[in-house]
């Protein structure tokens, strides 16, 4: 049976994300949603295998990837690639510099902190191993925002949205 603290996690991690994106703006929602969402869809595929080779656990039973990962990756993942490709899209290393920090925070932050509530814990990945099964994918973000853009570029004689 699912936790009412579960559900209540799973509710915030959710609404409080997708209701920032209502300040971040036409023109960037345009601009960066298609490649938020499809590497957003390639965390799902990358969480399924996480899930298939037990790198966590959730305590609430019974296991469902639609109530235990899935949330991480509807909830927060997707806006926040929108909110650092606005910020941070053009200066490379800035982009790095920025996911690092924020995925710096959710390995050795966050984490802890949902294992200490019992509501998730690392069981095949130290931290600093986590990190990286994270952070990685912000390179895949940016090369697809970097695709994305030189096609919109080559179709708008050289304009970006």
């Amino acid at each position: 049976m699912t936790s009412k603290k579960h559900k209540l996690f799973n509710l915030s991690i959710i609404v409080i994300p997708w209701l920032s994106v209502l300040f971040i703006g036409k023109q960037s929602l345009k601009r960066y949603s298609f490649s938020s969402a499809l590497i957003g869809m390639y965390e799902i595929v990358s969480h399924i295998n996480g899930r298939r080779k037990k790198y966590w656990t959730f305590y609430d039973k019974p296991k469902k990837f639609v109530r235990d990962e899935l949330p991480f990756d509807v909830g927060p993942y997707i806006p926040a690639s929108m909110w650092i490709l606005k910020y941070t899209y053009g200066n490379f290393k800035k982009f790095v510099f920025v996911n690092a920090i924020f995925n710096g925070l959710f390995a050795y932050l966050f984490i802890p902190f949902l294992h200490k509530i019992k509501i998730f814990r690392l069981n095949r990945l130290s931290y600093p191993k986590f990190f990286l099964y994270i952070h990685y994918k912000a390179y895949l973000l940016y090369g697809v925002q970097y695709l994305i853009e030189k096609v919109r570029g080559a179709e708008g004689g050289g304009e970006k949205v």
